[in-house]
């Protein structure tokens, strides 16, 4: 069955795992289950764990995964809302991709791409929040927090103004209204589509994203499965920022404040250790291939076993 989204860095996933211990695989954004398959396909003593808060993915990795229906079971859902159940499941691995699928990106009744009529980019179909309440409610200094600190977009209160201006003409209704506007805005100062960094502002705030990277690097540090791979793919800064520095500071075994005359604390809290000091980010092939991973970067961490 063929999917409509290519999996990013799928070797460096496969790599990450290759040393997995039997057990629980958890594929915390299922997607269209190109990741899920491989891991399947090489990890005979695996069972998966696949959430996703798509019904339409769920829908096609069902028939997708059919052939391992046995070692698989489909939760829709978030991961950050999910992940904290999972206190019965002896967690081997978690792979998290944070990327938004291409099938949501390319779909235009989805409101993610540039160039569709509607203005939606809700990754759960039924959450309540949509980037068309965003864009047409919000206020000017909640608008210009969003395009500064999820877009870091210099001229965030500029962009915001434009908002403003054209929402009081009538309601900003398509995707395609607002990309031409932030185009007129920012002009086109790069590679980068001039609307990119403004739809990424809006969408984190639509599906709370960095929220749910958080509470789910909290859940993670509240399970601490046992010598569990933990592999976490990001697309921008901001992602990437939150997982290495959780990473970091789980490898440390002091945590006292770091101006006291001495140790307190035990000096015994590492979780775990950090295989690659640098993320994995994919070859010119995969670049050439896949132009949606040239940003895309895995991080990974292994949790200590329990003693």
């Amino acid at each position: 069955m063929k999917a409509p989204h290519i999996p990013v860095l799928l070797e460096g996933v496969l790599h990450a795992f290759e040393g997995i211990s039997p057990g629980t695989f958890v594929d915390a954004t299922l997607g269209y289950a190109g990741h899920s398959t491989a891991i399947l396909d090489q990890h005979p003593n695996l069972h998966v764990i696949g959430i996703d808060r798509d019904e339409e993915a769920l829908a096609f990795s069902q028939k997708r995964l059919a052939p391992w229906q046995e070692r698989v079971r489909l939760i829709q859902g978030d991961f950050a809302s999910v992940v904290p159940t999972l206190t019965e499941e002896p967690i081997t691995g978690l792979l998290a991709d944070f990327g938004v699928s291409s099938l949501q990106l390319d779909k235009p009744e989805r409101g993610f791409g540039f160039e569709s009529d509607t203005l939606d980019m809700r990754m759960d179909t039924s959450a309540s929040l949509t980037a068309k309440e965003v864009v047409n409610t919000y206020s000017h200094k909640r608008l210009q927090y969003l395009f500064a600190e999820y877009g870091e977009i210099r001229a965030a209160n500029r962009l915001a103004d434009a908002v403003l201006t054209e929402r009081a003409r009538a309601p900003i209704t398509s995707a395609r209204q607002l990309s031409t506007l932030a185009r007129k805005v920012l002009g086109n100062p790069g590679k980068i589509h001039p609307a990119t960094l403004m739809f990424q502002a809006i969408r984190i705030e639509v599906n709370d994203e960095l929220g749910q990277i958080e509470k789910l690097l909290d859940a993670l540090e509240t399970l601490r499965p046992a010598g569990a791979i933990i592999a976490l793919i990001t697309f921008h800064s901001l992602e990437d920022r939150l997982v290495k520095r959780r990473f970091k500071a789980w490898t440390q075994n002091c945590i006292c404040d770091p101006h006291a005359l001495r140790c307190t604390c035990g000096n015994n809290h590492r979780l775990g250790t950090i295989p690659n000091r640098k993320p994995i980010v994919a070859t010119p092939a995969e670049r050439r291939a896949n132009p949606r991973s040239r940003s895309a970067k895995l991080r990974t961490f292994v949790f200590k076993e329990h003693a």
